[in-house]
């Protein structure tokens, strides 16, 4: 087991400065008590010689804007003077609108004239960020958004979410480039380095790092169990071991919302997902896609996927996101599931979530799950057509609903916010019409407003963008990242004891290694292998693109995961191992298959999200890598496709079983 300890380099203070831009009030005399409020739009006003942000605007302390009384009280208080309009808007997760970029969300820097209407019209305050940059930029675009947010009736604070930041893969709509933050492996290199104590204090890195530049939500962790070892979202995982999916789970959560069972006030609240068999998509096509929508069960081991959420409603989560997948032919207490997704099943999100399990928090559905399926998400795009996000739903068994009607049967199944969507309207429509009970949208309102409370957005939603240059990236949490990156490499071959590498004047062939930072390790790159007395490659588990016309389809690596003839890494291992020693590694976002790599490679190792630096740190033993793999590596795609979507580590002979891993 790796010890945290080994990564501990320092914990810097985080230290939020209002600027000279907005209002700060409070004396040393009431520190204890009166907390530092920001304020651009709003007056302050003083009761019993205390500070609050008057949001009404109408002169007087309402309950809501009391600080001194609980997040629950308050947001009582505010649901009941909001219209079912505002309502409406929190239950919306839109998407913070970007000059330029041709995904939604991404450009440089956001429309601020098409977010007005967003917040000041539709009422919505809850964004995802897509946006990337230095980090004082990030803090000051956010801090846009909020000044915008001071505005409407209410005053009601933005949450701004994000995908995934801190790791190397990056798929839009489902991560974000990193920008400035430190970087660490995938959730696949902390499973295999496998110390809970250190996804712990990756959280609180995380954490703090959001916070600085304005995001208090994170759309993550994956509590799915990547038993499909052909789906496409593996990197985001823990991994395939029930157990330890769900120990890392409940320490990332911890990490996140700065708490052992909840979050604190200067937490980051956490949505666990995907409620819930995600990782058993049938031949791992992903649910984004309809040819993707399925989840199957042929092993019958339903239970074994919820269970790493357990662990997640241990640590107090704070919101849980349905998966897009239909459950395909699944019965549960000897009940068939309606076939619809799972934002869709009141079986799956009453009666087994809030019910069974006894899920208080949130329930945010995944994106796009109430837009309007046309021929082109049920079909792709047609032919000579470039795929993109127009028309993407994910309305997989309601296709055929209208839109309104969509939102009351999610409404009515136990969602509380819609992810990705802004229309507010379809949901007013669907309450006036009694198809949604307006009680319903009071609970939703209230849980949704309790967490912006609960992190102290009502007194100051501002960040000083000074402080997030300080915190984001922080050379302390990029050297902890660089220790994880390299520790989280898996050693699975190292034939004559080749690793650790005595570097000085090796001449070294490259392949997908920077000569400048190998020259940086002692290593001297040539170019012609005939020069060399070694050989460094580094690729990728092979893919293919089996659906080239859905938009997913071009972004996610799918099919074969074996190497071939022709494939040009492949070629280069065969050249290489042909006339010199040759350290093969290979970036696992799925679980390769390297039969026919192993008899080549002198060293051969599983790489889960590591930097040159980092990499070479392990090959020359100044970070020696501690990697155990979080899945097996199949020995065939003839054992892939027998082995069951359900099941963990169930191929016949795995090259590599689950857990496998050299020392040095």
């Amino acid at each position: 087991m790796f010890k945290v300890g080994e990564f501990r380099v320092g914990l810097l203070k985080r230290v939020l400065i209002s600027t000279a831009a907005f209002a700060v009030v409070g004396t040393a005399a009431q520190a204890a008590d009166q907390p530092t409020l920001g304020a651009r739009n709003v007056k302050i006003i003083t009761v019993d010689g205390l500070k609050f942000r008057d949001l009404d605007r109408d002169g007087k302390l309402s309950p809501y804007e009391d600080w001194r009384l609980s997040p629950d009280r308050r947001a009582a208080d505010l649901a009941a003077r909001m219209t079912l309009e505002e309502k409406a808007g929190e239950m919306m997760h839109g998407t913070l609108p970007a000059v330029g970029g041709m995904v939604p969300g991404r450009g440089q820097g956001y429309d601020l004239e098409k977010l007005k209407p967003l917040i000041l019209e539709r009422h919505v305050t809850t964004f995802i960020t897509r946006l990337a940059g230095d980090p004082a930029w990030l803090a000051e675009q956010n801090n846009a958004v909020q000044a915008v947010a001071e505005q409407g009736r209410l005053g009601v604070p933005a949450t701004i979410s994000t995908d995934p930041r801190h790791h190397f893969q990056f798929v839009a709509g489902a991560s974000v480039a990193g920008g400035g933050f430190s970087q660490w492996p995938e959730a696949t290199g902390l499973a295999a380095i496998g110390d809970p104590a250190l996804v712990r204090r990756f959280g609180d890195i995380a954490r703090q790092e959001y916070r600085a530049v304005g995001i208090h939500q994170a759309l993550s962790p994956m509590a799915d169990l990547a038993t499909e070892p052909r789906w496409s979202r593996i990197s985001g995982t823990f991994g395939e071991d029930p157990e330890q999916v769900g120990v890392l789970v409940k320490a990332y959560i911890q990490g996140f919302q700065g708490g052992a069972t909840g979050l604190a006030s200067n937490g980051v609240s956490a949505v666990v997902k995907h409620w819930v068999g995600y990782g058993a998509s049938a031949k791992g096509f992903d649910g984004h896609n309809s040819y993707g929508r399925y989840a199957v069960f042929p092993a019958g081991q339903f239970d074994l996927h919820v269970k790493p959420f357990d662990q997640a409603f241990a640590a107090g989560v704070v919101g849980v996101m349905p998966t897009y997948a239909i459950l395909k032919d699944l019965s549960l207490d000897g009940q068939p599931l309606e076939q619809v997704g799972s934002g869709f099943s009141r079986r799956l999100l009453t009666d087994q979530l809030r019910v069974k399990h006894g899920f208080k928090g949130i329930v945010i559905s995944d994106w796009a799950i109430t837009n309007d399926c046309s021929a082109i998400c049920r079909n792709g795009f047609p032919p000579g057509v470039k795929p993109n996000f127009e028309g993407l739903s994910t309305a997989w068994g309601v296709e055929d609903l209208a839109k309104v009607d969509r939102y009351a049967k999610g409404v009515n199944a136990g969602l509380d916010q819609f992810g990705g969507v802004e229309d507010t309207a379809e949901l007013v429509a669907a309450v006036k019409a009694g198809k949604i009970a307006p009680a319903r949208i009071d609970d939703a309102a209230r849980r949704i407003l309790a967490i912006k409370f609960q992190q102290g957005l009502f007194e100051n939603p501002y960040v000083d963008p000074k402080a997030a240059s300080e915190v984001v990236g922080a050379k302390a949490f990029v050297a902890e990242g660089r220790a994880a990156q390299s520790a989280a490499l898996t050693l699975l071959e190292n034939r004559n004891g080749l690793l650790p590498l005595k570097p000085a004047g090796r001449r070294v062939w490259l392949k997908g290694v920077s000569p400048a930072v190998a020259r940086a390790h002692g290593l001297v790159p040539v170019e012609d292998l005939a020069q060399a007395d070694l050989a460094i490659i580094r690729t990728s588990t092979p893919f293919q693109t089996l659906h080239p016309n859905f938009i997913f389809g071009t972004l996610q690596h799918e099919g074969d995961l074996s190497f071939h003839d022709g494939a040009a890494d492949y070629e280069a291992i065969k050249a290489a191992s042909a006339k010199v020693p040759t350290i093969v590694s290979v970036y696992l976002d799925r679980p390769a298959i390297l039969t026919n790599v192993r008899d080549k490679a002198s060293a051969l190792i599983g790489d889960f999200g590591a930097g040159d630096d980092a990499f070479l740190d392990a090959l020359t033993g100044v970070a020696p890598p501690r990697g155990k793999l979080p899945f097996e590596l199949p020995s065939s795609m003839a054992a892939v496709e027998a082995q069951a979507e359900d099941a963990p580590h169930d191929s016949k002979d795995p090259l590599y079983p689950i857990h496998f891993g050299l020392n040095y």
